[in-house]
């Protein structure tokens, strides 16, 4: 009997060391994992950059500056700031009478100007009807500058058409509507200009048949 009890106590201990012996294994596996060597480098995820807008443009294209509205390259130059060169374009405003300069690698707000169509479009726009908010007027005259100010083509039609009161009479509109009206129409006015490559009296009467205006256009003729 005492033969048969330490056969049976044998066989236990060699189940328990088989049973500790995966467990530990884990454990060092995982710590192995868990701890880099020096020799180990760490690993580096690859961040996808951005898309960039980048566009070549030439000398005397036409281009839009959201706050300025229409300009024309006059010069592609180059810069050297520090150690790091930089090209430039420089923009002429001709309607407010300033030139900008414009990095290359920055140039995220610049576009194009419009296409034939896009120009087709903005006149369907200000032939329909103004859509005018019941909101404050202070909340209407900070979103027409924000929509003048975007760049946005179909955007300035908007506010040339919901602020037209097909008159001239000055009573009729308060200083800031009036303000705001000749801001966004001469900004389209000069797209049309350079789109249509047509003279300013003209594109005055185009647009103004489109809003209704044309007794106007008549008058200060």
């Amino acid at each position: 009997m005492p033969k048969k009890k330490k056969a049976k106590k044998a066989k236990k201990i060699k189940k328990a060391k088989k049973s500790i012996k995966p467990k530990t294994s884990i454990k060092t596996l995982d710590k192995k994992s868990n701890i880099a060597g020096p020799d180990d480098k760490p690993e580096i995820k690859k961040i996808k950059k951005q898309p960039t807008e980048k566009r070549n443009y030439n000398l005397k294209d036409f281009v839009v500056y959201p706050k300025h509205g229409v300009g024309k390259i006059t010069a592609i130059e180059k810069a050297k700031i520090g150690e790091i060169d930089i090209q430039f374009y420089k923009i002429l405003v001709e309607k407010e009478k300033l030139t900008l300069t414009v990095p290359i690698n920055q140039q995220s707000k610049l576009r194009p100007i419009s296409s034939i169509n896009q120009i087709n479009k903005c006149i369907s726009i200000l032939k329909t009807k103004p859509k005018i908010k019941r909101t404050m007027w202070s909340r209407r005259a900070q979103e027409y500058d924000q929509k003048i100010n975007s760049g946005k083509i179909y955007e300035l039609a908007e506010v040339v058409k919901d602020l037209n009161k097909n008159t001239d009479i000055i009573a009729d509109q308060s200083y800031s509507e009036r303000q705001l009206f000749e801001k966004a129409y001469e900004r389209l006015k000069s797209e049309f200009e350079a789109v249509l490559k047509i003279n300013p009296e003209d594109v005055q009467k185009k647009m103004d048949k489109a809003l209704g205006r044309t007794n106007i256009s008549e008058s200060t003729e």
